[in-house]
């Protein structure tokens, strides 16, 4: 199986000072106290590992590198604060470059049920919106179909069985969930049997006047009102 690996590379002013190999030596010089024992671990000569740090102590105008007797590199040397610091900040930006690249929002769903001209609602038994009322739902399993999703929270947070009547709406504002970028597909459905209780995530269930909602977590009371317009729409 193929995997995909991006390097990473740190410049300053448009300069070449940090890669792996060069942040593996630094390392090497840091963990072993010396240049020579370093070059060894990253079989290259000593020679050319004192080149590099020439380099990155150029590139970074500060000395990175420092003998600990007799000026002699090869027999005793240490990072300065400067290059131990210049690692930590490489980790820190490789680590933030990568949470940015792989980042992604999370796929949710949610259900509405008309019953009589009433809205099911669920209380949230957990944060965030804690004691809050919203529509039940909640978040897709990997290999999972999102129209499978719905019929499962639904039952998980009421008891009700239900089938899909029709999609809602797809709602993606990167703001709408306190917890991240969450993007919900909403449904409306119809019960097919069970029996109302709450259950899960849920404190208790109940359906209220469409005309006399509570105040609603999330961005649920837009999707309610999206959803009553498509109704009057047929």
């Amino acid at each position: 199986m193929y995997e995909l690996e991006c390097k990473c590379m740190l410049k300053k002013d448009g300069r070449f000072v940090l890669g792996d190999g060069r942040k593996e030596l630094l390392e090497y010089i840091d963990k072993e106290g010396s240049i020579s024992e370093a070059a060894k671990k990253m079989d290259m000569s000593y020679r050319h590992a004192w080149g590099v740090i020439r380099k990155i102590e150029k590139a970074t105008d500060e000395e990175i590198v420092k003998s600990q007797r007799g000026g002699d590199s090869s027999r005793g040397s240490v990072l300065t604060p400067a290059g131990k610091r210049l690692i930590q900040d490489y980790h820190e930006l490789k680590k933030e470059h990568k949470q940015n690249v792989y980042r992604n929002p999370s796929l949710t769903v949610d259900g509405i049920i008309l019953k009589n001209e009433k809205i099911l609602l669920i209380k949230r038994k957990n944060p965030p919106f804690k004691g809050g009322y919203a529509l039940p739902g909640g978040f897709v399993e990997y290999g999972e179909k999102v129209e499978n999703a719905v019929v499962r929270e639904v039952e998980e947070e009421t008891g009700l069985l239900t089938k899909i009547d029709r999609l809602v709406g797809v709602y993606s504002s990167p703001d709408r969930d306190p917890r991240g970028h969450m993007v919900s597909i909403v449904f409306s459905l119809k019960v097919t049997g069970g029996s109302l209780e709450g259950c899960s995530d849920a404190e208790s269930a109940d359906y209220f006047e469409i005309d006399d909602l509570p105040p609603l977590a999330f961005d649920h009371g837009d999707i309610i009102a999206d959803f009553l317009e498509m109704v009057k729409d047929g």
